[in-house]
């Protein structure tokens, strides 16, 4: 199945709605999902603390080039969906290794991003939460390819799934699927070893939902409120024009007159 396969990469930094992306490709029945395969890999070479920190390290390769090499060769379905974080890519990586996955990039206001972040490593720098390299994936790609990818906003697509994944199907040339609207609520055997500690709300969905929908989590519905501490505000401020650089490329964003 090599050749045929469609090698999808789908780039985002954390507490965005990746998992739930990740999800909706799952349940189509064409397609194979890897979660976060550079994860082991970031926190052996930074040594962060993470939640489930060894037991991370001890699922995973820790060789970036590992990794690389076997989701380059890897053909586990016609459709290869990889869900990657941005953070996970470092300095003396080399991104070679992308130009084989047709890419995209979710995106989402940094001010959710780092109040959700916030609620499990309250420390982080701009850097962890990936939105610089996120850029920096993105620049080379439009170089690469002559064309801006597919970038999907968190909110256009809570607001709108079907509109967004149908044209993000068409854009990476595969057929949309109505399966991908809806999943089966649960954990997966996809799921990272760190997922009890990040996926709480995902385990409970059963689709895309907005935050201010009867079907919102009330945690995302906390996060929407919660203050952000100066310091924060300070990450937020640098973080938005990353965002909003990015954001006026967002599949079925509304054309300004």
């Amino acid at each position: 199945m090599g050749g045929s396969c469609k090698r999808i990469a789908m780039w985002s930094g954390p507490r965005n709605i990746s998992t739930a992306m990740m999800r909706a490709f799952e349940n189509r029945p064409d397609c194979a999902v890897v979660d976060e395969p550079f994860y082991a890999a970031y926190l052996h070479t930074t040594g962060l603390e993470h939640p489930a920190r060894e037991a991370v390290i001890a699922s995973q390769a820790t060789d970036w080039r590992v990794v690389a090499n076997a989701l380059t060769d890897d053909a586990p379905a016609a459709v290869y969906y990889q869900k990657h974080m941005t953070q996970h890519m470092l300095a003396d990586m080399d991104l070679a290794f992308t130009e084989a996955f047709t890419n995209c990039f979710l995106i989402r206001e940094p001010r959710r991003i780092i109040a959700s972040y916030a609620r499990i490593r309250p420390t982080f720098s701009l850097e962890e939460l990936g939105f610089t390299q996120q850029k920096a994936l993105f620049d080379r790609e439009c170089e690469r390819r002559g064309e801006v990818p597919p970038v999907l906003d968190a909110a256009l697509t809570l607001e709108d799934p079907r509109g967004v994944l149908g044209e993000l199907c068409a854009r990476v040339g595969i057929a949309f699927d109505e399966a991908m609207l809806r999943w089966p609520s649960g954990p997966r055997d996809s799921d990272g070893v760190w997922a009890p500690h990040w996926y709480g709300s995902v385990w409970e969905s059963t689709g895309f939902a907005r935050a201010d929908s009867p079907m919102g989590s009330d945690e995302e519905k906390d996060r929407v409120a919660t203050p952000l501490t100066p310091a924060q505000e300070e990450l937020c401020a640098r973080a938005d024009d990353i965002y909003h650089a990015m954001s006026v490329h967002a599949l079925c964003r509304p054309q300004s007159t």
